[in-house]
């Protein structure tokens, strides 16, 4: 007999953009250590009601009964990771609805959902359903940026998807190294070079060699 239960509640999956990219050009020890760091700040994150259910690789499952725990852990974890000196960006995606969980393991069509929308989202992104707004009416510190209709690769029907922005996020000024997708800040990058009238940072001048050599590998033409 199956001991499979169905969960309702609100669901955030979020992971690191361009992980890959980290792995390929600071191999397997520093992609753990930001992993490792990252969980740290995933559960330093957690708002009231909401819980980290699963982690795989870099991409953390995180649950709440209630839609306000999810999208301020969302929120607060999109403006840590900011924070986080020569470290990935977040994208993220929420939906709500019903799941099932079987010994610790989650699976159905609102979790292929919401992988899909964390999946759509671009780097310091956070995308979410109607069914979240519609949850989320009584917040007033956090709007939604509607972002039209998506057909999502094995879900069955074109979903409306919005972005959620919050009315008091920090910003300071960073941009991306095209070889291991870091963040990083233009005053104190180790380096910097300039490719076809625009000036690229790197985290390290491994990085920047790296680029010296093969540009085209990691600038669209």
């Amino acid at each position: 007999m199956s001991s499979a239960k169905e969960i309702h509640g609100v669901f955030m999956i979020a992971d690191l953009s361009g992980y890959t990219a980290l792995t390929e050009a600071h191999g397997d020890v520093s992609a753990a250590k930001v992993v490792s760091r990252y969980v740290e700040i995933v559960e330093n994150s957690l708002q009231p009601g909401a819980y980290l259910a699963e982690r795989v690789g870099d991409e953390v499952l995180v649950i709440s009964p209630r839609v306000d725990g999810v999208l301020r852990t969302a929120i607060k974890l999109r403006d840590e990771v900011e924070q986080e000196p020569y470290f990935p960006t977040l994208h993220a995606g929420i939906h709500a609805g019903g799941m099932l969980e079987e010994n610790g393991r989650f699976f159905g069509t609102a979790l292929n959902l919401t992988s899909r929308l964390a999946a759509h989202a671009k780097g310091e992104q956070i995308l979410c359903t109607r069914e979240v707004v519609t949850l989320a009416t009584h917040i007033r510190d956090i709007d939604f940026r509607a972002l039209g209709v998506v057909q999502f690769k094995n879900i069955s029907k074109p979903i409306a998807i919005f972005e959620v922005v919050s009315a008091f996020r920090r910003t300071e000024q960073k941009v991306i190294d095209p070889v291991c997708r870091m963040q990083v800040t233009p005053e104190t990058a180790p380096a910097m070079l300039p490719f076809r009238g625009t000036t690229y940072y790197f985290c390290c001048f491994e990085c920047a060699k790296a680029f010296a050599e093969h540009p085209d590998r990691y600038v669209e033409s």
